[in-house]
């Protein structure tokens, strides 16, 4: 394997984004869009992302093979210090320690930023054994821990699909926590 760099994302890497996300897009429940964005709509993406959150991509040999980002959990004041993180990995580059590289240097930029909670929301098939589900096991080993599901709360290629929600800790919940710091204001 070659060596694996993480940089922030700028709107210029959208269709290579794209590139790798259209294919669960296309192929897969793991996202719950029927279509994948124009290139146009994946660069808005990422612009408002990082106004606020980082949006990391893993390069190999100059290459985007990865990305994984963090958005915000809920809009109103209460929730800024927990936000919701993403991963998307090439699919034949699985396996290999990238989504790791991706979500270590993600959680050291969150806990920067003051924030404290992480989410992962996943799709599984109706009734799943989580245990079975790669990205179940995947935000497990990252020190994710299950908090919940929904049911039957998704469809798509022609099957109802379940949502659990995983969630992992990135320090103590102190009694007055320091506000959310937008990305722009730690640098990255």
């Amino acid at each position: 394997m070659e060596a694996i760099s993480i940089r922030m994302a700028r709107e210029g890497d959208a269709a290579a984004l794209l590139a790798i996300y259209a294919p669960y897009v296309r192929e897969t429940a793991i996202s719950f869009e029927y279509a994948a964005p124009s290139p146009e709509e994946f660069a808005r993406r990422i612009r408002e992302t990082l106004k606020s959150y980082p949006w990391l991509v893993a390069e190999e040999n100059g290459r985007p093979v990865g990305y994984a980002y963090a958005s915000a959990f809920n809009a109103r004041a209460a929730y800024q210090w927990t936000a919701e993180t993403s991963i998307y990995v090439e699919k034949e580059l699985r396996g290999r320690g990238i989504g790791g590289k991706l979500y270590a240097a993600l959680e050291a930029l969150l806990k920067k930023q003051n924030i404290l909670t992480l989410t992962a929301h996943i799709s599984c098939e109706c009734g799943e054994e989580t245990g079975k589900n790669a990205s179940v096991a995947f935000h497990a080993r990252m020190g994710y821990r299950m908090s919940g599901r929904f049911e039957k709360c998704g469809y798509k290629h022609g099957a109802w699909r379940d949502v659990v929600w995983m969630q992992k800790f990135l320090g103590k919940h102190p009694a007055r926590p320091e506000e959310m710091r937008p990305i722009g204001e730690i640098g990255g």
